[in-house]
């Protein structure tokens, strides 16, 4: 009689489309153990006696969050996601180590960003409003074609590229702005010309401690008056309270956000019964000219199919072969350089 030997995999911050995708590989020799609540040094005591832990993007595995993971037994840190910011690398060289999901659906997180910026500029949201409440009236939803601007993109990655392709399927001037620049036929320039140049500004990039607030104060007093700020990446990316003052000030036209640089205890759960206790994203959603979703970008159906796919490989690789698939470590090159196949990055989730 054969016997199986199930891996037990403690699965933070669960949302039910998680248990979803990733329910059927529990017939595989894994044992998911789901939690609704984030990983962080309260509920690192949860994955006590699991092999693997498996984060998401506003997990916060600090210092103290991988001491405790390695005292509780846990051989294993998987991400399934992309970005690595919220895990402390340096801390857990030697004692855990880190998968993650390099690229799932780049062409998913690229259209969202094409969706919010033509449902800004062609007013879409405002119109289906209206119309729900029978009000046809065209007054106020005078838009522009985006057919012969220039979108500045910060970041070629997988999911900068994607994004490149559709502004060029609109008939827009591209430049773009990549500490590794490809040669497959992208116009680069220095960020001071995007800065300057660009009617749409849209971040595909990591974030590290060089781009942090790399929208700021500064570059925003540089930009075209009316400019289009988009962000599916980061949300430290942007300055936030630069933005807010930036739109006030009538300098920025309209604002695309995905993420947002606070957004670990808001994003993912419903906090429409509660007081919201961030002025500042408060007021940037009350902005006539601002779009916020809340870190939804990658959320297809191919997207978490491959989610589920790739980070259950990573585990199994682990410990069935004693590989390190899509491992990241302290001296990992920017999630945006070029890196072979088996830790490359889509840019952003």
């Amino acid at each position: 009689m054969r016997i199986i030997t199930y891996m037990k995999v403690a699965f933070f911050d669960t949302k039910e489309y998680d248990k979803k995708f990733f329910e059927p590989y529990s017939k595989e020799g894994l044992r998911f153990v789901f939690y609704d609540t984030g990983l962080s040094a309260d509920t690192a005591e949860l994955a006590r006696g699991a092999d693997c832990a498996c984060v998401f993007v506003n997990d916060d595995v600090n210092a103290e969050v991988i001491e405790k993971l390695n005292t509780y037994g846990v051989k294993l840190l998987a991400l399934r996601c992309a970005g690595y910011n919220n895990v402390d690398l340096a801390a857990a060289r030697g004692k855990l180590p880190v998968v993650r999901v390099p690229a799932y659906s780049p062409y998913a997180v690229a259209e969202h960003a094409m969706a919010m910026l033509l449902c800004s500029v062609r007013r879409v949201h405002k119109a289906y409003n209206r119309t729900r409440d029978f009000n046809f009236s065209l007054n106020g939803l005078t838009g522009f074609v985006l057919h012969g601007k220039t979108a500045g993109i910060i970041g070629t990655g997988k999911i900068g590229s994607a994004f490149i392709d559709i502004c060029r399927g609109f008939g827009m001037n591209v430049l773009a702005y990549d500490k590794y620049p490809k040669s497959d036929g992208i116009k680069y320039t220095d960020l001071e010309e995007i800065t300057e140049k660009s009617d749409i500004i849209s971040l595909h990039c990591p974030l590290t401690p060089e781009t942090k607030h790399i929208i700021n104060k500064r570059t925003i007093n540089m930009m075209k008056k009316g400019v289009i700020i988009i962000n599916t990446s980061r949300g430290e990316l942007i300055d936030s309270e630069a933005l807010l003052a930036g739109i006030k000030e009538r300098k920025i036209g309209a604002a695309c956000l995905d993420v947002y640089e606070e957004e670990s205890d808001l994003f993912f759960e419903d906090n429409s019964g509660h007081i919201l206790n961030d002025d500042v994203l408060a007021r940037l959603i009350s902005m006539p000219n601002v779009l916020v979703t809340s870190h939804q970008a990658f959320l297809t159906e191919e997207a978490l199919e491959a989610i589920a796919a790739t980070t259950v490989e990573n585990i199994r690789a682990f410990f069935e072969r004693g590989e390190l698939l899509n491992e990241v470590t302290c001296r990992a090159k920017p999630q945006y350089e070029k890196t072979p196949a088996k830790s490359g990055q889509n840019g952003d989730n």
